[in-house]
């Protein structure tokens, strides 16, 4: 079974953090391609809030980009979907359902959409409260619960 994990769960891959352990024991993550942006964008913020050395920032970055696009020897860690007009057009509509931020909608409007493809994609990892529960209210089980 896979999970969707946004891009605040994919920074506990990297970063020691509450809920981290969590989200390392998650098998099957699916995640939408803004996490190319907003994942080393985080690590970036914790580098400069003082929480990481530039050095460990660049080497978690790194990491992350290896497991986003893989490499020679290994696949990506997750599969990214592409944000498509079909996505915006849905996180459109969220923002107003569940008064999510711009971000947030694409990422359940992603999520949204890979459930239906894959059914069994029914849990959904984020540490954001107003996605958690905007998820929750679209049918996702949380991860952590």
């Amino acid at each position: 079974m896979s999970t969707f994990a946004d891009s605040s769960a994919l920074v506990k891959l990297y970063v020691p953090e509450q809920g981290s352990q969590h989200v390392r024991s998650l098998d099957v993550l699916v995640a939408s391609q803004l996490a190319s942006v907003e994942v080393p964008a985080a690590i970036w913020r914790k580098q400069r809030m003082g929480e990481l050395s530039a050095t460990d920032a660049r080497l978690l970055v790194a990491a992350f980009e290896a497991d986003y696009h893989g490499t020679q020897v290994s696949p990506p860690r997750f599969a990214a979907v592409a944000v498509t007009q079909v996505i915006l057009d849905v996180a459109a509509r969220l923002t107003g359902v569940h008064g999510l931020r711009a971000y947030e909608a694409v990422q359940l409007a992603t999520a949204r959409l890979v459930m239906s493809a894959d059914p069994e994609c029914t849990t959904f990892a984020a540490f954001d409260k107003d996605l958690c529960t905007a998820a929750a209210a679209e049918g996702f089980l949380l991860a952590p619960s």
